[in-house]
């Protein structure tokens, strides 16, 4: 395999991008609108079937996305940084506080195959058969079936947008084939989207999974070069346990170097994470000198 200038292989270079006819459109027609959302989505189903692309950690940085959207939603001030904090040192007993829980139930949705047993999982105040029933609500094509799916939840749940917008990723994943969750509406839906209904709703959602899909590819295409230098840097590790933490780095939005137990000891964690920043393999993502984080 060869290496690029920036020490990526070629192959990366050509990671496909959304082509530019379906993200600068200016669709007049819901049958123009409907065109687009499919084409993005036929996009981004070629981007996830790529080996290279890392699936868990794209899906782990895009529920961090989507936290963000739903607690902006809620008129809730958290951002990032507020999210990674509240999940990275979160001890037993401890409460993540109202942000810190639609992000944690968010990651816990993309985990695993999506079901309504996982669903549970991620809801545990909400009964099996009534997430059933907002699923049954939706009929037809992926983006009108997840659009009937938000639209009864919200009829029920009208101020928990969060739950309705992941039961009706969840409604959107199996129809296009997916096993696992992907968030896509929670990060092109407008706060004034969630108010809608029938025709207008649909509308949204579609024009939503044009501008949702072409961040998850971009953030693809990132994830995918920043693996693979990650991926180039591990034979330098000599750490005994490296191999088991670099995995981590694999498959977490971020890392505290408490969790990298494969290794000997919390300072031996710590210099590891300062040895892959030196290598440029991961990023520090706090910019604290305490209670730091890590992620590629």
């Amino acid at each position: 395999m060869t290496y690029a200038r920036h020490g990526l292989p070629d192959d990366l270079e050509t990671l496909p991008r959304m082509p530019s006819w379906v993200t600068s459109a200016r669709p007049e027609t819901p049958e123009d609108v409907a065109f687009l959302s499919g084409a993005a989505l036929c996009h981004l189903h070629l981007v996830l079937s790529r080996d290279d692309v890392p699936q868990t950690l794209l899906r782990a940085r895009l529920a961090l996305h989507a936290a963000e959207a739903c607690v902006t939603h809620q008129g809730r001030p958290e951002r990032t940084a507020d999210l990674r904090d509240a999940a990275a040192f979160l001890q037993p007993g401890d409460s993540p506080g109202p942000a810190g829980e639609v992000y944690l139930f968010l990651r816990r949705a993309v985990q695993r195959p999506g079901s309504v047993k996982v669903l549970r999982g991620a809801l545990p105040g909400l009964d099996a058969d009534r997430i059933g029933d907002w699923l049954d609500a939706g009929q037809g094509a992926p983006v009108p079936c997840a659009a009937a799916v938000l639209q009864a939840v919200f009829a029920d749940r009208p101020r928990d947008p969060a739950a309705a917008l992941l039961l009706a990723e969840t409604a959107l994943a199996p129809a296009l084939g997916w096993s696992h969750v992907l968030p896509l509406l929670a990060l092109g839906l407008k706060r004034g989207d969630l108010r809608k209904t029938g025709e207008d709703l649909r509308l949204a959602c579609h024009r939503a999974i044009v501008a949702a899909a072409g961040k998850a590819s971009r953030e693809a295409a990132d994830l995918t070069r920043r693996a693979a230098r990650l991926k180039a840097a591990a034979p330098k590790l000599r750490a005994k346990g490296a191999e088991a933490a670099v995995a981590q780095f694999l498959a977490r939005d971020a890392v505290a170097p408490t969790v990298l137990t494969s290794l000997r000891s919390d300072r031996a964690a710590r210099r590891f994470c300062d040895r892959l920043v030196e290598l440029g393999a991961v990023r520090e993502l706090t910019g604290r000198d305490t209670f730091r984080l890590y992620g590629i």
